[in-house]
C-alpha cells in the first residue's frame, strides 16, 4: 500500500499460512492515523455527545428498573434495522 493510496486509513488484507491453509487477515493501519484527525474540528460534536450521555446517565438514575429502559432502546433499534432491511416487525 503506497502513501498516495486514498484508502490508506482503512487498512488492508494480508494473506498468511495457518495450519497448511492460506487465510486472509485484516491488518488495520498503525496509530496514530495519517493524516492526523483534527480534534479541534470535532470539538463541538464531541461536546454535544458528552452532554447527551450525561443526560442519559442522569435519567437512568431516576428509573426504578434500568433494564426495561435499555430493552426499549434495543427493541427500537431492532425494529429500525429490520425496516432498513425491508422486513416488517410488529
Amino acid at each position: 500500500m503506497s502513501d498516495s493510496d486514498p484508502n490508506q486509513r482503512l487498512g488492508r488484507y494480508a494473506e498468511t499460512p495457518v495450519a497448511g491453509e492460506i487465510v486472509r487477515a485484516f491488518v488495520p493501519p498503525p496509530l496514530p492515523p495519517k493524516p492526523q484527525i483534527d480534534m479541534l474540528a470535532l470539538l463541538d460534536r464531541l461536546s454535544l455527545a458528552e452532554r447527551a450521555l450525561g443526560r442519559l446517565d442522569g435519567i437512568t438514575m431516576l428509573l426504578p428498573r434500568q433494564e426495561l429502559f435499555l430493552y426499549m432502546y434495543v427493541r427500537k433499534e431492532a425494529v429500525l434495522s429490520s425496516q432498513i432491511g425491508g422486513a416488517q416487525a410488529h
